[in-house]
C-alpha cells in the first residue's frame, strides 16, 4: 500500500475506534477523519466536501421533512388503527400489524412509523392481557425490512445510490433494490410471524414495572414548615402505613434517619424519602403538610393537567453520559423523572444521583404539552404518552399523503428525480401550512445529514488513496478460491459487522468502494455489489444500537441487550445466504 493508504487506514481505524466507544457524537468522529485527511494533503477540498453537494444526503433531508408531515397529521393512524384486531393470540395479529409495516417503511422513514405504533401496540396488549416485547421488536425488524424495497425506503439506500454515481456507475433505480430486498422481505416477515412468538421472551415494560405494587421508585417529600406534619411523629402524621407508599428515610439536613421509627418526629424543611408505585405519585401530592422536592416548580400534580410519559433516551440526547441532577432535568424540559427503565428492569436508588445511559426509558410526568415540545429535537428518541390513547388523523392529514404519492410516483415513472420531488414535496407541506418553517427545520435530523455527507470525504480518500483497492487485493486473495460467492460473502459478513458496530450509513459508505474494487477484480457486476452492501449495512437485527428503531422499542419493550441476537440471528442468517445466492443470479 501506498503512504497515503497507510494515513487513510489509520484515521479510519482511529474514526471506527470512537463511533464504537461513543465517547463524541458520530458527525463529529466522521467529520473529523475527513478534515485529518484534507490536512494531511490525502484529499483535496473537493474531494473532501463531496458528499455536502451530493444530491443524497439532501433527499434525506427533504424526505425527513414529508415524514414529519405524515407522523403530525395521522395520516397512517386509521390504517395502523385497524391492523392488530382481536382474533388470536400472538402469531395472526402479529401478521396483520408487520405487514402494513413493511409497505408503510417502503415509502417513508422508519423512525415516525414505529414512534407511532410504539403507544398503541403496547396499549392493545395491555387491553388483551398479552406481553408487548413479543411485538415491538417484530415491527423495528419488519420496518428495517420494508426499508430494503426502494431506493427512498432508508437513507442508506439513498447513500449508496448516491456514492455509486461518484464511482462512475448509474444511481438506484427506484425499485431496483427491490429486486433483492423483496425476497428478504417476504420470507423475513414469514419467519418473524413463525419464529418470533416463540423465541421472545414475555419482558415487563418499563410502564408495566412501575404499574405493579411490588416495584419501587422514589420520590422525595419536604415537610412544610409550620404545616400540619411539622412537629409531629411518623405516627401522628399517619405516615406509617400508606397504601403503595413506604417511608425509607429522613433527611434532616445534617443527619439522615434510617430506619424511620414510628416515635420519629417530622420538623420544617425535612426531606422525606419514600418508595412506592407510579400509581401513588399523584396521591402523595395530596399529603398536608408535604410539597414534592421532586416535582416542585414544574407543575401542579392536583391539576388534571399532569400528564406520565415514556420517553427513550437515544445516542444524540445531552443526557447520555450525566445524572438527572447534573443536567437540571426538572427545568430544562418541565418535567420529573419518576422512574428509569434499564435492560428490562427498574433502576433502585435515588433517580437524582443515577446516570443516564443509551437507551434508558424514562417515565416521566409534566403538563399534555411535552411531546408538542420536545419531539422534534434528539434529545429523545421516542415521546409516547401512558395514557394508551392512539393518535387520530386530523382534516389535513390528506395533504401530505398526497404529497407522497405525487413524490412516489414521479420517481418510480421516471418523470421526475426523487430529489426534485422531494424538495418540492417538503416545501409544499410548508407552504400549504401542514408544517411550520420552524417544525420543518426541526424534522431535519442534522447530526445524520452531517455523518452522511461527512462519509462521502472518508469513501474518497479510500479510493483515491489506493486502500480501497488494496483492501479488495486482500479480500480477493484470501476468499478468491471460493469464487465469486466467497468474495460476496466476504463483503456482505463484513459490511454486516460494521453496521453493528457503527452507524449504517457510514458502514455503507466505507465498504462500497471496496465492493466496487473487488467485483471488478473477480468479474462481478460492481452494481450487484454496491447493491449487495446497500442491503447488508440496513441488515441490523443483532443489537439495539445498530438501527435507530431497535434502540426505540428496547426500553417500551423491556428487552435485555441479548433478546435481539436471539431473534436477530435467524433474519441477520436469511440476509446473508439470500444475498449471496440472489445477487450473482440478478446482476449477473
Amino acid at each position: 500500500m501506498s503512504f497515503d493508504a497507510w494515513l487513510t487506514l489509520v484515521v479510519i481505524v482511529g474514526v471506527l475506534i470512537l463511533l464504537v466507544r461513543q465517547r463524541v457524537s458520530p458527525w463529529v468522529a466522521v467529520l473529523g477523519g475527513v478534515i485529518a485527511l484534507l490536512v494531511l494533503n490525502v484529499i483535496s477540498a473537493a474531494q473532501a466536501f463531496s458528499g455536502f453537494s451530493n444530491p443524497a444526503p439532501i433527499t434525506v433531508a427533504a424526505l425527513y421533512v414529508v415524514a414529519a408531515g405524515v407522523e403530525k397529521t395521522g395520516a397512517l393512524a386509521p390504517l395502523l388503527q385497524r391492523t392488530l384486531g382481536d382474533q388470536g393470540r400472538y402469531r395472526r395479529p402479529l401478521l396483520r400489524v408487520l405487514t402494513p409495516t413493511v409497505g408503510a417503511s417502503a415509502l417513508l422513514n422508519n423512525t415516525p412509523i414505529v414512534a407511532m405504533l410504539i403507544p398503541q401496540v403496547t396499549a392493545w396488549c395491555e387491553r388483551q392481557g398479552r406481553s408487548a416485547s413479543k411485538f415491538l421488536m417484530p415491527i423495528s425488524f419488519a420496518a428495517v425490512l420494508g426499508g430494503l424495497l426502494t431506493v427512498i425506503g432508508t437513507s442508506t439506500n439513498l447513500v449508496v445510490s448516491g456514492q455509486m454515481t461518484e464511482l462512475g456507475l448509474e444511481a438506484i433505480g427506484f425499485f431496483e433494490i427491490g429486486r433483492l430486498g423483496l425476497p428478504i422481505a417476504i420470507l423475513g416477515l414469514l419467519v418473524l410471524v413463525a419464529v418470533a412468538p416463540r423465541l421472545l421472551p414475555a419482558r415487563r415494560s418499563a410502564r408495566e414495572e412501575l404499574q405493579s405494587e411490588g416495584r419501587r421508585f422514589s420520590i422525595e417529600m419536604i415537610v412544610q414548615p409550620g404545616g400540619p406534619v411539622d412537629g409531629r411523629t411518623v405516627e401522628e402524621a399517619k405516615l406509617r402505613s400508606l397504601p403503595g407508599l413506604f417511608l425509607v428515610s429522613v433527611d434532616r439536613g445534617d443527619t439522615v434517619i434510617a430506619p424511620v421509627r414510628p416515635d420519629t418526629v417530622l420538623r420544617g424543611g425535612n426531606r422525606l424519602h419514600f418508595v412506592g408505585s407510579v400509581s401513588k405519585v399523584v396521591d402523595a401530592q395530596l399529603m398536608p403538610g408535604l410539597r414534592s422536592a421532586e416535582l416542585e416548580h414544574v407543575l401542579d400534580l392536583k391539576s388534571e393537567s399532569a400528564k406520565y410519559f415514556e420517553v427513550v433516551v437515544g445516542s444524540q440526547s445531552p443526557l447520555v453520559g450525566r445524572t438527572l441532577r447534573e443536567s437540571d432535568f426538572r427545568s430544562t424540559y418541565q418535567a420529573a423523572v419518576v422512574g428509569i427503565h434499564r435492560s428490562g428492569h427498574l433502576v433502585d436508588g435515588k433517580l437524582g444521583a443515577q446516570t443516564i445511559r443509551l437507551g434508558d426509558t424514562l417515565i416521566v410526568v409534566s403538563d399534555p404539552d411535552f411531546r408538542k415540545r420536545w419531539r422534534d429535537h434528539s434529545d429523545f428518541l421516542l415521546i409516547a404518552g401512558l395514557d394508551g390513547s392512539p393518535p387520530a388523523a386530523t382534516p389535513r392529514a390528506w395533504i401530505p399523503v398526497t404529497v407522497l404519492v405525487l413524490v412516489v410516483g414521479l420517481a418510480a415513472l421516471d418523470v421526475l428525480p426523487i430529489l426534485q420531488g422531494s424538495l418540492l414535496g417538503a416545501v409544499a407541506l410548508v407552504l400549504s401550512g401542514v408544517l411550520s418553517a420552524q417544525e420543518a427545520r426541526r424534522a431535519v435530523d442534522l447530526e445524520v445529514i452531517l455523518v452522511i455527507a461527512s462519509a462521502f470525504g472518508l469513501a474518497s480518500a479510500m479510493q483515491v488513496s489506493g486502500l480501497a483497492g488494496a483492501v479488495a487485493g486482500g479480500l480477493v486473495a484470501s476468499l478468491g478460491t471460493f469464487g465469486t460467492v466467497g468474495v460476496l460473502l466476504g463483503l456482505v459478513l463484513a459490511t454486516i459487522v460494521l453496521t453493528e458496530l457503527v452507524t449504517n450509513n457510514a458502514a455503507a459508505l466505507l465498504m462500497l468502494p471496496v465492493a466496487v474494487a473487488t467485483a471488478e477484480s473477480v468479474g462481478m457486476d460492481p452494481r450487484g455489489a454496491a447493491i449487495a452492501v446497500a442491503v447488508a449495512a440496513s441488515a441490523s437485527f443483532l443489537s439495539p444500537i445498530g438501527y435507530q428503531t431497535n434502540m426505540m422499542v428496547y426500553g417500551p419493550g423491556g428487552y435485555r441487550f441479548t433478546d435481539y441476537a436471539r431473534l436477530g440471528w435467524v433474519l441477520t442468517v436469511l440476509v446473508v445466504v439470500a444475498t449471496v445466492v440472489l445477487t450473482p443470479l440478478l446482476w449477473p
